[in-house]
């Protein structure tokens, strides 16, 4: 699916909502990496990077909850979002969080979405992997994909370990 052209929109509006001089730098610098739809209700896969370089500061692992908690804060404006879970898990030599919870479409509680986002801190950017899925199988198949971080060998994204260990 391409979304460069309504990713503008997106960020000025969300731009609009920030509370903070860092939280504004932040939208206008993420990057729409890939999104993904399939089935008919569909399941979507988003991938969204922050690059340093524009940011303008190096995160580390004591920044991954406060990059997990704003994307996550970003689904917020289009679902309403209930029983959240969250988790902490190393993939190859990564620190990542994990949030897992329900989510309805504003206007359309009949519509509800397993929402999964998971976010990690690479060499030059962070990165956040989010899904809507409509179903047990379409959230199988985001957690299985398999994703190579910063030349760590390939693993799924998400193992079934991953609410074991909760967030700092």
């Amino acid at each position: 699916m391409d979304m460069a052209p309504v990713l503008p929109v997106v960020q000025q509006q969300a731009s609009k909502s920030a509370t903070s001089e860092d939280e504004k730098k932040g939208v206008a610098c993420a990057q729409l990496a890939l999104t993904a739809r399939h089935g008919d209700p569909p399941s979507v896969i988003v991938v969204v990077t922050l690059p340093f370089d524009c940011f303008g500061q190096q995160m580390t692992e004591k920044d991954l909850a406060g990059v997990g908690e704003g994307a996550s804060e970003g689904i917020k404006k289009s679902l309403d979002v209930s029983g959240p879970t969250y988790g902490a898990y190393t993939l190859g030599t990564h620190s990542v969080w994990i949030e897992r919870a329900t989510g309805s479409f504003i206007g359309h509680p009949d519509i509800k979405r397993t929402v999964e986002t998971v976010c990690g801190i690479l060499k030059k950017g962070a990165v956040c992997w989010m899904t809507l899925a409509v179903d047990d199988a379409a959230l199988k198949i985001f957690e299985h994909g398999a994703v190579a971080l910063d030349g760590d060998a390939p693993a799924a994204l998400v193992p079934a370990t991953a609410f074991n260990k909760k967030p700092l």
